[in-house]
């Protein structure tokens, strides 16, 4: 597998605070890989960086050997670089399938000149929704793809942000807590699909997730911070049998 993502010695301040100091890791395509450490660690700041909401004052960050550091956010999202909540909220009244129509990047339908072309407009419109009806299938919701996005379970609706997601482009997710808030029964079931799509779609996924006991099970890689600084990285259980993972993380 090839370096998708890559971070070089990626620095960023706030005043004279080093929120993320001095960090350079890499994401191979197709992999599952999990970054952990305490609250205020710098996790949410270097996940910032790599989606261009905030840039890095020192440092490179590079995607698909293309330099990013210094890009806008939509920019770097339309190259598949996507943090799932720059994916805006479902819109609770609309159907689960509508809801990933809206979610595509250049939908025909909201194009003036594209909708003239009524062929162009109408393929358009039928290669969507074949495309969202896969990704409906691959994430288990083909059941619910009638109804509106208010019926749906907390799980379902996680599994429609990464759907939505992934019809905007992405390629490569930077996924926000999927289980944070999840009933423990549907945990496994969620990270279960992240791996069907990492399997049969080949996409790359960094997730930051507190839920460990969960999530290591799924990760190919684990990056571990504190105090903005990348402590170890490896396999889980190499990373959290590392005494500084505990010492710091665990807090023993």
């Amino acid at each position: 597998m090839s370096e998708i993502l890559r971070i070089e010695n990626v620095r960023k301040y706030f005043g004279r605070f080093a929120a993320v100091d001095d960090i350079s890791i890499g994401l191979k395509e197709g992999g599952i890989y999990l970054l952990v450490g305490p609250n205020g660690c710098g996790k949410s700041t270097l996940t910032n960086c790599i989606s261009g909401l905030f840039h890095a004052e020192e440092g490179k960050i590079f995607y698909r050997d293309e330099d990013i550091t210094r890009e806008e956010m939509y920019k770097i999202a339309r190259q598949g670089l996507v943090r799932t909540f720059q994916i805006a909220s479902p819109f609770l009244r609309l159907t689960t399938l509508e809801n990933m129509l809206v979610a595509l990047p250049d939908n025909a339908g909201e194009n003036l000149i594209k909708s003239l072309a009524k062929p162009t407009w109408i393929d358009s419109e039928i290669s969507a929704v074949r495309r969202a009806s896969e990704l409906l299938k691959v994430l288990g919701l083909s059941h619910v793809w009638n109804k509106p996005a208010n019926t749906l379970s907390g799980g379902e609706l996680k599994l429609l942000e990464i759907g939505r997601t992934l019809m905007s482009g992405a390629e490569t997710i930077l996924l926000d807590e999927p289980v944070g808030s999840i009933d423990p029964k549907l945990c496994h079931q969620i990270f279960n699909h992240v791996l069907k799509l990492r399997d049969d779609l080949g996409i790359t996924f960094l997730v930051i997730e507190h839920r460990l006991e969960v999530a290591a099970q799924y990760a190919d890689h684990v990056f571990a911070m504190d105090r903005g600084k990348l402590v170890t990285e490896g396999t889980a259980e190499e990373v959290f049998e590392d005494p500084r993972v505990i010492e710091s993380y665990l807090g023993e």
